[in-house]
Protein backbone atom coordinates (compact mmCIF):
# COMPACT_ATOMS: atom_id res chain seq x y z
CA UNK A 1 0.00 0.00 0.00
CA UNK A 2 1.35 3.42 -0.89
CA UNK A 3 0.51 6.69 0.77
CA UNK A 4 1.99 8.93 -1.94
CA UNK A 5 3.45 8.17 -5.32
CA UNK A 6 6.73 6.36 -4.74
CA UNK A 7 6.47 6.38 -0.92
CA UNK A 8 6.01 2.98 0.70
CA UNK A 9 4.17 2.65 4.00
CA UNK A 10 6.59 1.85 6.83
CA UNK A 11 4.32 -0.99 8.00
CA UNK A 12 4.72 -2.64 4.58
CA UNK A 13 8.50 -2.82 5.09
CA UNK A 14 8.65 -4.44 8.51
CA UNK A 15 12.22 -5.65 8.54
CA UNK A 16 13.07 -7.95 11.44
CA UNK A 17 15.22 -6.18 14.02
CA UNK A 18 16.90 -9.41 15.13
CA UNK A 19 18.90 -9.99 11.98
CA UNK A 20 22.27 -8.70 10.90
CA UNK A 21 22.75 -6.04 8.30
CA UNK A 22 19.68 -3.81 8.54
CA UNK A 23 20.18 -1.26 5.78
CA UNK A 24 19.85 2.50 6.18
CA UNK A 25 16.55 2.41 4.25
CA UNK A 26 15.16 -0.40 6.41
CA UNK A 27 16.22 1.45 9.54
CA UNK A 28 14.46 4.59 8.29
CA UNK A 29 11.24 2.63 7.65
CA UNK A 30 11.39 1.06 11.10
CA UNK A 31 12.06 4.45 12.70
CA UNK A 32 9.00 5.91 10.91
CA UNK A 33 6.88 3.05 12.23
CA UNK A 34 8.14 3.51 15.78
CA UNK A 35 7.68 7.30 15.49
CA UNK A 36 4.04 6.77 14.53
CA UNK A 37 3.48 4.76 17.71
CA UNK A 38 5.80 6.94 19.79
CA UNK A 39 3.06 9.31 20.90
CA UNK A 40 0.69 8.35 23.76
CA UNK A 41 -2.35 9.79 21.95
CA UNK A 42 -1.59 7.74 18.84
CA UNK A 43 -1.15 4.61 20.96
CA UNK A 44 -4.56 5.24 22.52
CA UNK A 45 -6.16 5.87 19.12
CA UNK A 46 -4.58 2.70 17.73
CA UNK A 47 -5.86 0.79 20.78
CA UNK A 48 -9.41 2.08 20.30
CA UNK A 49 -9.34 1.11 16.63
CA UNK A 50 -7.76 -2.28 17.34
CA UNK A 51 -10.40 -3.19 19.90
CA UNK A 52 -13.38 -2.07 17.83
CA UNK A 53 -15.27 -4.56 15.70
CA UNK A 54 -16.11 -1.88 13.14
CA UNK A 55 -14.53 1.27 11.68
CA UNK A 56 -14.72 4.37 13.88
CA UNK A 57 -15.49 7.93 12.81
CA UNK A 58 -13.14 10.67 13.97
CA UNK A 59 -16.10 12.27 15.73
CA UNK A 60 -16.40 9.16 17.93
CA UNK A 61 -12.78 9.42 19.07
CA UNK A 62 -12.74 12.95 20.45
CA UNK A 63 -14.68 12.32 23.69
CA UNK A 64 -12.91 9.11 24.80
CA UNK A 65 -9.54 10.75 24.17
CA UNK A 66 -10.40 14.21 25.49
CA UNK A 67 -8.87 15.76 22.37
CA UNK A 68 -10.21 18.16 19.75
CA UNK A 69 -11.23 16.87 16.33
CA UNK A 70 -8.27 18.65 14.74
CA UNK A 71 -5.80 16.96 17.09
CA UNK A 72 -7.37 13.53 16.58
CA UNK A 73 -7.32 14.06 12.80
CA UNK A 74 -3.62 14.99 12.98
CA UNK A 75 -2.79 11.79 14.87
CA UNK A 76 -4.93 9.67 12.54
CA UNK A 77 -3.03 11.11 9.58
CA UNK A 78 0.29 10.03 11.15
CA UNK A 79 -1.01 6.50 11.76
CA UNK A 80 -2.39 6.38 8.21
CA UNK A 81 0.92 7.53 6.70
CA UNK A 82 2.72 4.82 8.65
CA UNK A 83 0.42 2.21 7.11
CA UNK A 84 -1.01 1.10 10.45
CA UNK A 85 -4.62 2.07 9.77
CA UNK A 86 -6.92 2.51 6.80
CA UNK A 87 -9.48 5.17 5.97
CA UNK A 88 -12.92 4.74 4.43
CA UNK A 89 -14.90 7.75 3.22
CA UNK A 90 -18.65 7.62 3.87
CA UNK A 91 -20.22 10.79 2.57
CA UNK A 92 -18.61 13.67 4.43
CA UNK A 93 -17.27 11.48 7.25
CA UNK A 94 -14.12 9.39 7.34
CA UNK A 95 -14.05 6.10 9.22
CA UNK A 96 -10.83 4.46 10.40
CA UNK A 97 -9.82 0.91 11.23
CA UNK A 98 -6.63 -1.08 11.75
CA UNK A 99 -5.27 -2.24 8.40
CA UNK A 100 -5.69 -6.00 7.87
CA UNK A 101 -2.48 -7.93 8.49
CA UNK A 102 -0.76 -5.12 10.38
CA UNK A 103 -0.44 -7.15 13.60
CA UNK A 104 1.41 -9.92 11.76
CA UNK A 105 3.69 -7.31 10.17
CA UNK A 106 4.40 -5.68 13.52
CA UNK A 107 5.10 -9.07 15.10
CA UNK A 108 7.54 -9.75 12.26
CA UNK A 109 9.63 -6.76 13.32
CA UNK A 110 10.61 -8.64 16.47
CA UNK A 111 10.87 -12.08 14.89
CA UNK A 112 14.35 -13.55 15.17
CA UNK A 113 15.95 -14.67 11.93
CA UNK A 114 15.38 -18.37 11.38
CA UNK A 115 12.72 -18.59 14.13
CA UNK A 116 9.26 -19.86 13.31
CA UNK A 117 6.08 -18.14 14.40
Amino acid sequence: MRTEIGVLNPADCCTPMARPGVTAGEAASLAALFRALGDPSRVRIFNLLATSDQPICVCELTDPLGLSQGTVSFHLKKLLQAGLIQREQRGTWAYYSVRPGVFDQLAGVFQQEGATR
